[in-house]
């Protein structure tokens, strides 16, 4: 394995955290460890406290629902169960599962230990999701991988929880390092790494190169990165398009220049729920007007706490047919408040054919712009006094 210098002109490294929602969980019931876990549904399945102290546990049998799998624990993926799976399905592959509940908020502490224990090891960093950053060490003291044994111990200190740590040059080699050895693993990745190490990995293994991409190259023949990197860089334009044909040549040699980016501005911000049976818009009037108006007051808390307001609203709907139609209005004035959002977006809703049951209802908030939080605008005291 080549060292990257952490004197390299860039040195760039990608923390992952292991399965973080599942070890989050474990954080809490460390008897479920080793065991298969998956995080999915709602509180109707949190564990039980018997009265010597001990929990009952809900089984993966026992969901009833259309929801999908937040996260599972390795041994559960052994399985066949993955994040993102149907949980009925994921029933059927691991019956004796333990299920947990979702629990973003003690996700979202975690999420916030970790990202500080990166911080204080170097503070140039990435931000790229709630498990994941990446951080620019080129100017922290000692070897590559004293670094990343500096960045696994941070954050095992501050969480209690496991990461993997990829070094490299670049962002593209940095993420394709850290998931090169999972969990707790620390990878690096040079250059001169690249034919030997990412060459024979499957072609959508590159961030970047999606489903369809996939499956094109596919079609041409192409199923490895090795086998893009050996194509013609005008052949790729031929078939992808200036752009993307030659991000793919340069992607394929492990060529990334890309800066981190150490802030952003939102472009939008939204909320949506799938109900757990279909609702009618006649029938289950009550039912959708209470979750349409909590929809709103939680994007119009989303915007007060971070400062924005809205020139566009919009609205999304998906049918039990799975159709799905979205509708979204400019408006006058910028807003913030959780009542004249509320308006808005049903003016939205009136432009949609509500003939169907709905699966799926959604709010958004567009063309942000940033504006003071009024102390006093409390979005949750709307919540319970729409009419």
């Amino acid at each position: 394995m080549q060292d990257v210098p952490a004197r390299f002109p860039r040195c760039i490294a990608h923390i992952d955290m292991d399965a973080f929602f599942a070890s989050c969980e474990l954080s809490r019931y460390p008897e479920l460890r080793g065991r298969p876990m998956v995080v999915a549904g709602r509180d109707t399945h949190a564990p039980r406290r018997q009265t010597d102290g001990t929990w009952v546990f809900s089984r993966l049998r026992d969901y009833v629902g259309r929801g999908v799998l937040t996260t599972a624990t390795y041994e559960a993926r052994a399985l066949g169960v993955h994040s993102g799976m149907p949980a009925m399905k994921a029933a059927r592959l691991a019956p004796d599962a333990v299920l947990l509940p979702v629990h973003f908020e003690l996700y979202r502490r975690y999420s916030q230990r970790f990202k500080d224990a990166v911080r204080s090891v170097s503070p140039v960093i990435e931000d790229i999701g709630i498990d994941e950053v990446y951080a620019d060490v080129s100017a922290v003291a000692g070897s590559a991988e004293a670094i990343a044994r500096r960045l696994k111990a941070a954050v095992a200190e501050a969480t209690g929880l496991t990461c993997s740590v990829g070094v490299a040059p670049n962002k593209l080699l940095a993420k394709f390092a850290s998931d090169m050895d999972k969990p707790d693993g620390v990878t690096l990745l040079a250059l001169d790494d690249v034919p030997l190490r990412v060459w024979p990995m499957p072609a959508r293994k590159i961030n970047g190169i999606g489903p369809k991409a996939n499956a094109k190259l596919a079609a041409l023949g192409i199923a490895t990165i090795g086998e893009i990197a050996a194509c013609d860089p005008a052949w790729l334009v031929a078939h992808f398009g200036r752009s993307y044909g030659g991000w793919l040549h340069r992607a394929s040699r492990g060529v990334d220049e890309r800066p981190l980016v150490t802030h952003s501005e939102p472009v939008s911000m939204s909320r949506e729920t799938t109900f757990e049976r279909d609702l009618h818009a006649v029938r289950d009037r009550d039912a959708l007007r209470c979750a349409f108006t909590q929809l709103c007051v939680q994007v119009a808390a989303d915007l007060q706490r971070k400062g924005y307001q809205c020139r566009r609203i919009g609205i999304k709907l998906r049918f039990d047919d799975f159709t799905t139609v979205t509708r979204d209005r400019t408006l006058d004035a910028a807003l913030v408040d959780a009542r004249a959002l509320r308006r808005a977006a049903g003016e939205c809703l009136k432009r949609v054919d509500l003939a169907r049951p709905i699966r799926l209802l959604g709010v958004k908030a567009g063309a942000l712009q940033r504006a003071g939080c009024a102390p006093d605008d409390d979005p949750l005291q709307f919540a319970l006094g729409f009419d």
